[in-house]
């Protein structure tokens, strides 16, 4: 029912916050570079070789409720200034190859954790943060975090990694206060059947998804279909890279609950200002302002 989906999503934990950086930068997160007790290891080396700690930084984009334009929550993006890895994608990749993808996850969650007390938050979690174990650790910052975390997942992870992404999220649910978003559902990978297992609170729809979305009536027909089976299994739908007011009202006609796109706000560290399309004719809203309630439905 939604009106339970928005009892799941409004939960909340009261855990104590970890300390503020003193920007958005790992250089000035204090417990970033000691976030593992004991000697350095070879993922501690391996991240260092990459990167420096005044490299890695972390933006926040806004997403917003189709229905009013208030802030839902926040998504930590990592950004680099080593040329070679400013795209996130590559930046992970190469952490993969070298044996610190986990490690680097960790250092981005140290950054955009205790950044975003009293925000609910989301964070994209890399396959093999799951295989390392990484995220279950005890004094890993989303277990002191004081809002519903929301752990983003690509849609081809619950296919490849299914039992692993079980065993993780039950963990993590019997700990703290994390929901499972599967992300780019449309990507190409869909296996429904194992993706709903997981019960995500929140499908997020492929940028493919979203092109030419106001031009093409099958189009609309596909996507307003799967808003309203995640509806029927209680799971909020968010449309990502929103960028023209056709997009955005198609979109919210269809029923789509929350938005994400340079439409409201680039990513950007402060939290940015969220500019409501003009179409809507509602100004622009302060980017820290929250969504007092779940929207509903498409019919």
């Amino acid at each position: 029912m939604p009106d339970r989906t928005l009892e799941l999503l409004a939960l909340t934990s009261y855990a104590p916050p970890r300390p503020m950086p003193r920007s958005n930068r790992l250089s000035d997160a204090p417990q970033a570079l000691h976030a593992t007790p004991g000697p350095r290891r070879a993922s501690h080396l391996a991240l260092d070789r990459m990167v420096s700690p005044d490299d890695l930084s972390v933006v926040f984009q806004p997403i917003v409720n189709m229905a009013d334009g208030l802030l839902f929550a926040h998504e930590a993006l990592v950004r680099c200034s080593v040329p070679a890895y400013k795209n996130p994608l590559v930046l992970f990749e190469r952490a993969l190859e070298v044996g610190c993808a986990g490690r680097l996850g960790r250092m981005i969650r140290e950054i955009a954790v205790p950044l975003s007390t009293g925000r609910a938050l989301f964070l994209n979690v890399h396959p093999q943060e799951l295989h390392e174990a990484w995220i279950v650790r005890p004094d890993d910052p989303i277990f002191s975090h004081d809002h519903v975390l929301y752990m983003e997942v690509t849609e081809a992870m619950p296919l490849k990694e299914h039992e692993l992404c079980m065993n993780v999220l039950r963990e993590l649910r019997s700990r703290c206060n994390v929901e499972l978003v599967v992300d780019d559902l449309g990507a190409g990978y869909s296996n429904l059947k194992r993706i709903l297992d997981l019960q995500p609170k929140i499908v997020k729809l492929d940028r493919e998804l979203i092109v030419n979305l106001d031009r093409d009536a099958r189009q609309r027909k596909l996507v307003s279909g799967i808003v309203r089976m995640c509806v029927d299994l209680e799971a909020a739908v968010v449309a990502e890279g929103i960028e023209t007011d056709d997009e955005f009202l198609a979109l919210r006609d269809i029923g789509v609950h929350f938005g994400q796109g340079f439409l409201f706000a680039r990513p950007a560290y402060p939290m940015p200002a969220i500019t409501w399309p003009p179409s809507s004719g509602i100004e622009t809203k302060p980017g820290i302002r929250n969504a007092p309630s779940y929207p509903p439905p498409a019919a």
